[in-house]
């Protein structure tokens, strides 16, 4: 009997410990599978980031992936994204990769949207078209959309804005945004920085010369197309000032230029200055509608803290320095002025 029992008693035990062996084989099997699934890395660094465009789903997503080749294991990728329950929570963005990211890693951050901003930067842009296509580069939305909103009188109305002044709200600086941000969203932001800039002491500066801060960004702009040195923008600005408060036209020749929408002139002639145009400072007195260039956070600051002074009148410099001669009578303006032609026709620059 005892016998009988011992042997029973061993073979629970074998059974016990097989069981045990076995259990463990499988909880180690689970194990690594799931490592391999979940925890391994998987990104190989092929590419730093990956777009999603807006109104993708997970097809799109894994389509993407794979044909770029970012993981080394698309199906493993696959399979944790089904069951991590990815598919329903596609959301558009640019997302950084890096090397040896997991697939849960690599899903969290795309189910969470954490994407990493662009930057945008932009200053010294002449033409409102020219500002669409170097945004539209670094955003998901096209220049085309963005040119339509520019265009668009009853949009820009919404800010204060008309489509000739509009460009005065866009403040040139650096700017982080996201990359899936759509047109109306990118100029919501550009407003947002406008109201920023233009802050109680600005607006107050602004009341003080009597412009509104539209007209100072308008004269702002003919202020950076004149100076070649941010020095001598305040000195510009009081000139133009004195101008505008004489009832004089500003005779600016950027302004013509802009006119003429040819940029490579360097000496303007007696045929520009009779361009029909309402930008051409030389046939029409006060400020243009717009301005003609994206005005520079330096001039707008120039124009109102202008130097006050007794100048009307300058002229570049016959050294071509960049920088003016200044004058408070015609005839000694005039003086200048051929000093300048001269060095022109020395130079040979007829146009």
């Amino acid at each position: 009997m005892v016998t009988k029992k011992k042997k029973k008693i061993s073979l629970k035990a074998k059974l016990l410990v097989a069981l045990v062996a076995f259990l463990s084989v499988v909880f180690t099997a689970t194990g690594i599978t799931y490592y391999l699934k979940y925890f391994k890395p998987n990104v190989n660094g092929t590419i730093e980031y990956l777009y999603i465009n807006t109104g993708s789903d997970f097809d799109d997503v894994y389509s993407s992936i794979k044909s770029a080749n970012i993981v080394n294991e698309p199906v493993a990728f696959y399979n944790a994204a089904q069951n991590m329950e990815y598919a329903g929570k596609v959301k558009a963005g640019r997302y950084r990769l890096t090397k040896g990211m997991s697939n849960r890693a690599l899903i969290n951050m795309l189910k969470a949207g954490n994407q990493e901003p662009v930057k945008i930067s932009f200053q010294n842009v002449r033409l409102k078209h020219t500002l669409a296509g170097m945004v539209s580069k670094k955003i998901e939305t096209d220049s085309a959309s963005i040119s339509n909103l520019l265009d668009s009188a009853e949009f820009v109305d919404k800010y204060g804005f008309n489509t000739d002044n509009v460009y005065t709200m866009f403040i040139p600086n650096s700017y982080e945004i996201y990359w899936n941000t759509d047109a109306e969203k990118f100029f919501n932001r550009m407003h947002e920085e406008y109201v920023k800039f233009w802050n109680a002491d600005r607006k107050s500066k602004a009341s003080r010369i009597n412009l509104t801060p539209i007209k100072v960004s308008i004269l702002a702009s003919i202020v950076d197309g004149e100076a070649l040195n941010d020095k001598e923008m305040p000195i510009i600005a009081g000139l133009y000032m004195n101008r505008l408060l004489k009832g004089m036209r500003l005779e600016a020749d950027p302004t013509v230029i802009f006119a003429a929408n040819d940029f490579s002139i360097r000496r303007v002639l007696n045929k520009h200055l009779r361009i029909n145009s309402p930008y051409n400072t030389y046939l029409n007195t006060g400020l243009p509608p717009g301005p003609i260039s994206m005005p520079s956070i330096h001039a707008i600051d120039a124009v109102l803290s202008y130097e006050k002074h007794d100048y009307i009148y300058m002229c570049a410099k016959e050294d071509f320095s960049g920088y003016h001669n200044y004058a408070s009578t015609l005839s000694q303006h005039l003086i200048n002025a051929k000093k300048f032609q001269q060095a022109l026709n020395e130079r040979n620059i007829k146009k």
